[in-house]
């Protein structure tokens, strides 16, 4: 007797939709919400679910990954401890009633509050090329740059051509990208130039040996910092990817609006070895004596410290940062990002934020680069404007700035967006910032993206048709795997 093919095919995929279907069940990181829509998935899309769970459906590079991450984290702490900062710098710097969010994100990263830092917020991305760029010429002893993204164009070319002229002056330069946002850029002839120069580089999360990628790991964990050091005393921190804001990969939504601070004190030596534990993961023979830390305070500077996640450190752990710096917010509290894609403890804090009488306002797109990211961030409007939350969408382009402002005081800028990529697949860097200075320029900047957008009432919301409210939700059902 011959057993039909068909019939071995279904019972091969009836037993994997069994074990898939244990192993989501099983998981202690998952929420209620994720295992049920992972389970509707694995039946409703037969064969191609489990394909898609294998692909999609796991958060890991790997245990020889985290132990070597592990390890390379805790020789750079051991290293140069006075680079983590201190609590009684934070009892120092910052006011009691924002002591919370700071002593989590320390407690998370390491990275504890540093005082002395000074930072100027740059105009725009015009200004961002030409003091870095200039800042590069200026170098002496070393650069450092990290990017998602680094393209073939403006921005990129001169960030390029500058790594290549401090390298032939005997600045020691360091280079290193994202192997899926950067591909184009590591099979360049410029990044080519950039090696034979003498720049030194390298990829984060290499997709060379596509298959390996795709059986033992996710081809969509990827690093998306922004850092840049010169000589261990500037760096630039914020939104910006090293590229244009015309950003020719998708033209139809530029320009791309980012934030840019040029900072200088000890926050910069935390992303200084922020950097280096990136490096050493894949230069593991670079010398831990090849990174030097300038922690000198700057004269009258402010508190702030770097608060930095990826796909290896305590799940849940950006959501819970924010959601402890939302909570303290007192009077106003303002946010701009991109992606809204959040996991409901996030919308539920700042509805709850709403409801105490604290003024808060969302700013978004108005036209998304994904049209899966604006049905989903649309889908929380009603709730959100219910509890009194104000939502502005932009209009000049794309609003790529992730910026949170609290009463006036604190402020944070960096690569985090609000969505469950950010929370849960991405290496993200930010800096939180205690400075009343520094957070009304940042929030000037935030009522200037109020004023070339529309504001988004309850009233319009209600009116939207019945197929397009059934869409928003839709898509919003299967966030948590998105």
């Amino acid at each position: 007797m011959t057993i039909n093919i068909v019939n071995i095919v279904f019972i091969i995929h009836f037993l994997l939709l069994i074990v898939i279907s244990l192993r989501v069940l099983s998981r202690h990181d998952l929420t209620s919400p994720a295992r049920l829509v992972w389970l509707v998935v694995l039946f409703l899309l037969p064969y191609a679910g489990v394909v898609v769970y294998w692909l999609f459906g796991e958060i890991h590079l790997g245990r020889d990954f985290e132990r070597k991450n592990r390890a390379i984290i805790e020789r750079l702490h051991q290293q140069a401890p006075a680079v983590l900062g201190s609590d009684a710098s934070l009892r120092i710097g910052v006011k009691h009633e924002y002591h919370a969010a700071f002593a989590y994100g320390a407690n998370v990263t390491g990275y504890h509050t540093t005082l002395g830092n000074r930072a100027e917020l740059m105009a725009d991305a015009d200004e961002t090329r030409t003091r870095m760029i200039a800042d590069f010429d200026a170098a002496t002893d070393h650069i450092h740059v990290l990017y998602y993204i680094w393209l073939l164009d403006g921005m990129g070319t001169d960030t390029a051509q500058a790594l290549i002229r401090a390298a032939k002056r005997g600045v020691t330069c360091r280079a290193m990208v994202d192997g899926m946002g950067s591909r184009k850029m590591v099979n360049s002839k410029l990044w080519k130039e950039m090696k034979s120069a003498g720049v030194q580089v390298s990829v984060a999360l290499p997709i060379s040996n596509f298959i390996k990628v795709l059986l033992f790991s996710r081809i969509d964990l990827r690093n998306h910092r922004k850092i840049t050091v010169i000589d261990g005393k500037i760096g630039y921190s914020g939104s910006r990817n090293c590229a244009d804001p015309e950003f020719s990969p998708k033209p139809k939504y530029a320009p791309w609006v980012d934030i840019m601070l040029r900072v200088e004190g000890p926050v910069v030596a935390q992303n200084q070895m922020l950097f280096a534990s990136d490096w050493l993961m894949e230069n593991p023979d670079t010398p831990l004596s090849s990174f030097s830390y300038d922690t000198q305070p700057k004269e009258n500077g402010f508190a702030a410290q770097v608060f930095a996640d990826g796909p290896i450190q305590q799940r849940g752990a950006s959501p819970q940062f924010l959601g402890a710096l939302i909570s303290q917010a007192q009077h106003t509290l303002m946010i701009s990002t991109p992606y809204f894609v959040p996991d409901y403890s996030l919308v539920s804090i700042l509805c709850a934020t709403a409801y105490r009488g604290v003024d808060v306002t969302m700013i978004f797109p108005k036209n998304n680069d994904s049209f899966v990211v604006a049905a989903t961030s649309r889908s929380y409007y009603w709730e959100l404007l219910e509890a009194g939350v104000k939502i502005y969408e932009y209009k000049p382009g794309l609003l790529h700035a992730k910026t949170l402002t609290i009463d006036g005081e604190i402020s944070l800028i960096g690569s985090t967006n609000l969505d469950l990529r950010s929370f849960d697949l991405n290496y993200e860097n930010n800096v939180v910032m205690s400075n009343k200075a520094l957070t009304a320029d940042i929030m000037a900047r935030q009522y200037q993206y109020i004023a070339d957008s529309v504001e988004v009432k309850r009233e319009q919301v209600e009116q939207w048709p019945l197929f397009y409210r059934i869409w928003n939700n839709i898509v919003a059902t299967i966030g948590p795997v998105l």
